[in-house]
């Protein structure tokens, strides 16, 4: 029977539906509306309360619990794990239950039925997995590919947010490959077959929860060659030894097109030699010495010296000498220096010159502040800056304000550049030419007017001092605390200011010359359908033709140059950047540059060696004289590197013996110092007279300390000028000894000769000073030699000076072997007469007997003089080839001709 509207009031009574959200793995669904069930019995006891709620459905893994039987409140949980991946959603019925009559549980009342909804929330449990464990593929060289292979993942996760993949990437670094959201691998650049055959790289996946792979997948690409245009037949690393003048860098390359066909070919080679000193190899001699060499003005003032006892304000300053003596000084934004007021120059005019080597970078910060290389400031009270040299957003800026004259009027204050060169931290010289109002830039040699020119007041006159700095500028009125401002970061080297002169085009592309560079061999071979071009310092070369044998025939002949004699040893890095042009089209081949390396070996480093009288006496009379006394009368230097040689002179040494090969070369400072207190001005002096140094490249300054001889020239003048050295010393009286100490040095330092001491004993005494100087003369044996500009062989053991036994048998050795030759040379030619007039009688040309080519006679050491003398007959060497060296090399002698 149907139950009456009475019993139905009396029901249990919930929402017909509900839904709800549990999240995998938990155990508490979330219901919408809440689970809540009333009694209409409410507040009769038993019959008014809820004690339960029940679900329909043995497949749903759920139960509902009651929590307050008088409010109805309910609770739906999770009988066990709950996995999305398995079941995304669960319907079912639920009922609740009064509590009956009593507390029997007789009698209970159910509310009708009501759906229940409820849908799991995934977790991002699961990483992608790739679907295989290693993927391949193979691609041509040369082609870019937009996709090569597609690697994909899957993730297990059962909602769109954590089951699709969102990323692919790439783990390994530096690879030319790259790779989409959808898998897509794709190459970068175009691939080489001789770079590299075989790829492996390794890929990652991540989902759309950020989840990464577990495990990353091994991808494999494999390189197949085809023809592909470029050159061939080329070394990646040419040694240079030093010495041997211009060295082909490709003289068996040639240009690969695979038939293609071109209408012509540009090729350009660069030689990178940035990371050498100041760019390239260049003289690393004073900036002084560098001068005079290249013809320049004297009187210029070096505000960045090397550090010594009287240049110490550059001793607090950063250097970085470690690049073949070249002295560079490194600023970082705290270091500047006060130039002293002896130094400075005072008397600018309307001409002068400022002249440095400068590298610089951009400044860092969005507002760059001035870099000052060079200002010259108010020393106190104000701030006014009369001229200075900074650097302002990769801009040159020069400053020179006039002092105050009777012409009252705006002139011309500020003269900015704006260059590449300034930002690209490059080593570049920059030269400024001010011929006022005009200002002009060198920058490598090429000139630059100015773009921008600011007028301004002058400056009005006042007794204040100025400053001059380097590497920021000197602020000294203004502030409670005088300090430095506007720092310099960079790198400074040679920075000069020559008063009263500007300097000729000439001698700015002398100073910044390369002594390194591209050459090329038989430039008259090149023919009419080649053209070149090289950059002013010769490390771009660019070729141009139509015909690709002629390119070729170039190529070949394009050399590595360095003409210093003991150039800085390393790599220099060459590049060839390479266009090929199709008949109506502008690019149809193209051609991988080429990077190659040239290494310059070490050279020979030489052994400086000065030797002579190291014990001299001199009566002290002969110090009071006008002229003095000479202290180096009998001093030699000389240069040598040692060689594996064999000794040639048979008559005196045989065998395999270390030898030396005399070297000659310039010499940039010799050095006399005195040793032990030093020379009272008042009474004494070291001098060297003005017309010792006339007609060399030598110039020489002297203090109570000692003299100093300096400039570039060979080591045979610098014999002659340290010769010329006299020593004064108008009161000797109570003086027994003085000792001085000689020193000298090429390239600035890189190479230093020994330290040669020399005592002067000072006789009181007439009768001691006419003994001993009959010994003297007696006991000299070095004798002051004049060095032919040739390579020759001598002992090592005549570095130190040579004790008078063994020169005496070394000249008899090499008289007697001279002698010798002589002879057999006579009777050759004799014989070769005799030759030719029978030959003449016959219509034979008597040249036709000898070949050109050079002639190699291979001699035993061990032989005497008279086998050598029998060798020349046997050969029926012609006259007209002259003896020209004698040398031992390796084990084997050989006599040239």
């Amino acid at each position: 029977a149907s139950p009456t509207i009475d019993e139905l009031l009396s029901l249990p009574w919930i929402e017909t539906s509900y839904h709800g959200v549990i999240t995998e793995n938990m155990d508490t669904v979330l219901l919408d509306p809440p689970l809540v069930a009333l009694d209409k019995d409410a507040p009769v006891p038993y019959a008014g309360e809820i004690c339960a709620f029940k679900i329909h459905g043995q497949e749903a893994p759920f139960e509902a619990e009651v929590l307050n039987r008088t409010s109805g409140e309910g609770v739906l949980r999770a009988r066990g794990p709950v996995d999305c991946e398995q079941q995304k959603e669960y319907t079912f019925i639920i009922q609740a239950y009064d509590c009956g009559a009593g507390p029997n549980g007789a009698g209970w009342k159910k509310s009708h039925k009501a759906v229940v909804h409820v849908q799991v929330d995934d977790v991002n449990e699961f990483s992608p997995v790739f679907r295989e464990p290693v993927y391949r593929a193979t691609v041509t060289e040369g082609k870019i590919y937009d996709s090569i292979l597609q690697v994909e993942a899957w993730d297990q996760d059962c909602s769109p947010q954590y089951s699709q993949i969102c990323n692919y990437e790439i783990v390994t670094q530096d690879t030319p490959f790259a790779i989409d959201r959808n898998g897509n691998i794709r190459n970068t650049e175009r691939l080489s077959f001789d770079k590299q055959q075989h790829y492996k790289i390794m890929v990652t996946a991540y989902d759309c929860g950020q989840k990464r792979a577990t495990e990353s997948v091994p991808v494999h690409i494999d390189v197949k060659p085809v023809c592909k245009p470029g050159w061939q037949g080329w070394n990646k690393r040419v040694d240079y030894e030093p010495g041997t003048g211009s060295k082909q860098l490709f003289p068996k390359m040639h240009l690969e097109t695979c038939d293609g066909p071109l209408s012509s070919v540009r090729a350009m080679v660069e030689l990178q030699t940035s990371h050498i000193g100041k760019g390239c190899d260049r003289e690393t001699y004073s900036e002084k010495s560098l001068q005079k060499l290249c013809g320049a003005a004297s009187g210029s003032t070096d505000l960045l010296p090397a550090p010594s006892a009287s240049t110490n304000w550059t001793a607090s300053l950063l250097t970085d000498s470690g690049r073949d003596s070249d002295l560079i000084f490194r600023f970082d934004g705290r270091q500047a220096a006060n130039i002293p007021e002896r130094v400075v120059p005072q008397n600018l005019t309307d001409q002068f010159t400022i002249a440095t080597w400068m590298k610089h970078g951009p400044s860092p910060g969005l507002r760059a502040e001035k870099e000052t290389l060079l200002c010259n400031s108010d020393k106190t009270e104000m701030n006014r800056h009369h001229y200075s040299l900074y650097v302002h957003n990769c801009r040159l800026v020069f400053l020179l304000r006039r002092d105050f004259t009777q012409m009252d009027t705006f002139r011309p204050a500020e003269f900015h550049w704006k260059l590449e060169q300034i930002c690209d931290k490059e080593w570049h010289y920059y030269v400024i030419n001010v011929e006022f109002p005009a200002v002009t830039l060198f920058v490598d040699g090429v000139t630059y007017e100015p773009y921008l020119v600011t007028d301004d007041w002058p400056i009005h006159p006042s007794q204040i001092d100025v400053q001059l700095t380097v590497g920021a500028c000197w602020q000294g009125g203004e502030v409670t605390t005088p300090r430095f401002t506007q720092y310099f970061r960079g790198s400074l080297s040679g920075l000069t200011i020559r008063p009263g002169k500007i300097e000729t085009q000439k001698v700015i592309s002398c100073l910044q010359a390369c002594k390194e560079g591209l050459d090329i061999n038989s430039l008259e071979s090149l023919g009419k359908g080649i053209k070149f071009h090289f950059n002013p310092a010769q490390s771009v070369l660019v070729m141009e033709g139509d015909d690709l044998e002629s390119i070729n025939t170039a190529m070949a002949k394009v050399s590595y140059i360095n003409s210093r004699q003991f150039p800085t040893p390393g790599l220099r890095r060459l590049r060839v950047t390479t266009t090929v042009q199709c008949f109506g089209e502008d690019t149809c081949i193209s051609i991988p540059d080429i990077k190659a390396v040239v290494m310059v070996l070490p050279p020979s480093e030489p052994r400086i060696t000065i030797a002579g009288v190291e014990r001299v006496t001199w009566p002290a009379a002969e110090l009071r004289t006008a002229t003095g006394v000479t202290l180096f009368k009998d001093i030699r230097i000389i240069s040598t590197v040692t060689k594996n040689c064999v000794c040639l002179c048979v008559c005196v040494c045989t065998g395999h013996r270390s030898g030396v090969l005399e070297v000659m070369h310039n010499l940039d400072y010799c050095d006399v110092l005195v040793i032990g207190e030093e020379l009272n001005p008042e009474h004494e002096s070291l001098e060297i007279h003005h017309s010792s140094l006339l007609g060399k490249h030598l110039d020489a300054t002297n203090s109570t300390s000692g003299i100093s001889i300096y400039g570039v020239d060979s080591m045979a003048h610098y014999e002659q000028a340290i010769r010329q050295v006299r020593y004064h010393n108008w009161r000797p009286a109570g003086l027994s000894e003085r000792k001085f100490r000689l020193s000298c040095s090429e390239l600035n330092g890189r190479y230093t000769s020994n330290e040669f001491n020399l005592e002067v004993r000072i006789l009181h005494s007439s009768e001691a000073v006419e003994h001993v100087n009959h010994l003297a003369v007696q006991s000299q044996y070095m004798r002051p030699v004049h060095h032919p500009l040739v390579v020759h062989t001598v002992n090592s053991d005549h570095i130190a000076g040579t004790p008078p036994a063994a020169t005496v048998v070394i000249v008899m050795c090499i008289a007697t072997l001279v002698a010798i030759v002589v002879l057999g040379i006579y009777r050759i030619h004799t014989t070769h007469q005799e030759g030719t007039k029978g030959d003449e009688d016959g219509g034979k040309e008597p040249e036709m007997d000898w070949d050109d080519s050079t002639l190699t006679i291979t001699v035993n050491p061990m032989e005497c003089a008279n086998n050598i003398s029998s060798l020349f007959k046997e050969k029926a060497i012609s006259p007209k080839y002259q003896l020209t060296y004698l040398c031992c090399w390796k084990k084997t002698s050989y006599l040239h001709f």
